[in-house]
């Protein structure tokens, strides 16, 4: 369960807690001139950036499609599509996401969205004992274990990072 029992509950910390999965809560003070939310995360938080993961939402084939790449990294559309076994990528409309996720911009985790979406959490993962994703909102994130990652969100491993 969560090791900072003080902090402010989103769908993502909810779900955590139902599912009986660790994690810990890491927050910060989120400025709003932020060009980079998760490199903001890395930086005030004093992590190695490759260990903090950013959630995007893309449309494959039409279906949306969560995506967990490094803060230094970008989403390869083209590998998400191809491990989803789809044709076509793209990212989705932000509006899109936040309706479908039920969190803002710079705050959607990949945990607790109100629908389950089919998520692919990048290998690059697996060379870390925990990582770092969006907790629910700017200036909150969440440390857990890859394999709780994977188990919370019932991500596929695969490369679609570059």
């Amino acid at each position: 369960m969560s090791k900072n029992p003080g902090f402010d509950s989103t769908p993502a910390t909810a779900q955590l807690h139902r599912d009986g999965i660790s994690f810990t809560v890491h927050t910060y003070v989120h400025d709003p001139r932020a060009q980079s939310f998760g490199m903001e995360a890395a930086e005030l938080l004093e992590l190695e950036p490759a260990r903090v993961f950013k959630t995007l939402m893309a449309e494959v084939d039409r279906e949306l499609v969560v995506g967990i790449v490094p803060v230094t990294a970008s989403l390869d559309l083209k590998a998400l599509a191809t491990a989803c076994g789809g044709k076509r990528s793209r990212m989705a409309e932000p509006a899109r996401a936040q309706r479908a996720t039920g969190y803002v911009l710079g705050g959607i985790s990949p945990i607790g969205q109100k629908k389950r979406h089919r998520t692919v959490l990048d290998t690059s993962a697996d060379g870390w004992s925990s990582v770092f994703v969006s907790g629910g909102r700017r200036g909150l994130d969440l440390e857990l274990a890859v394999a709780d990652l994977v188990t919370a969100t019932g991500a596929l491993r695969a490369n679609i990072a570059r």
